[in-house]
């Protein structure tokens, strides 16, 4: 295999599993959503998710393993390119060639790693100590109360706030070039970056209107 080919084979398994990551993202706002407009539901949604087998033990390690995985060959990518760059050129300038999201998506993607180790202690880790550890008996009313308490404390709203931020301007580049690694450059490309970048600020912006939301009806 030659270094072009395994090169742009790297690019395809990340710009799979980035697609595969956006879906997740997609149902898991879809969930937390449903807290701003209903506590019952979002419990009974939030139980079922929490105690379904097949999402436990079959889907969740294959989201932990697509998240390490897309994040470790983008890392990789990234640390090729910048071997690739050692010599500079005189022709190259940085804002002109390329846009400030995507000569920055190794700093984005950082900044959302960071957001995910928070994330997983703030609601994965008690989860397993509840259910696996303390072995309490199910509470299928916990969740709600459970997500509002995190979000009572300003400077947690904050990072979560700041993370989305960077998770938007990396979907900004990131989502449309998935698409483009992939091979769907056609009639309908014009439409699929207008969705991309639609989808880059109605979700990440939109989980930040869930955490303002909670944080200024807690009290």
């Amino acid at each position: 295999m030659t270094l072009a080919a395994s090169s742009i084979g790297r690019k395809v398994l990340m710009a799979l599993s980035g697609l595969f990551l956006v879906l997740f993202l997609t149902q898991h706002f879809s969930i937390n959503l449903l807290s701003v407009f209903s506590e019952s539901l979002f419990n009974q949604v939030s139980h079922f998710m929490g105690n379904n087998p097949i999402v436990q033990f079959i889907l969740q390690p294959i989201l932990i393993f697509g998240v390490l995985f897309h994040f470790t060959m983008g890392f990789l990518l990234e640390l090729k390119n910048s071997k690739s760059r050692s010599v500079k050129y005189d022709s190259y300038k940085g804002s002109t060639n390329a846009s400030w999201m995507s000569r920055n998506m190794i700093l984005s993607g950082i900044v959302i790693l960071s957001f995910l180790g928070l994330h997983f202690y703030d609601f994965w880790v008690p989860e397993m100590n509840y259910k696996y550890i303390e072995g309490l008996p199910l509470d299928s009313d916990r969740y709600f109360n459970e997500m509002v308490h995190k979000f009572e404390n300003p400077a947690r709203v904050g990072i979560y706030a700041f993370s989305f931020i960077f998770l938007s301007l990396h979907l900004f580049h990131g989502f449309a070039s998935s698409f483009q690694s992939v091979g769907v450059n056609n009639k309908y490309s014009k439409s699929i970056k207008s969705f991309t970048v639609a989808f880059s600020i109605v979700i990440p912006f939109g989980f930040i209107f869930i955490a303002l939301f909670h944080h200024l009806t807690a009290f």
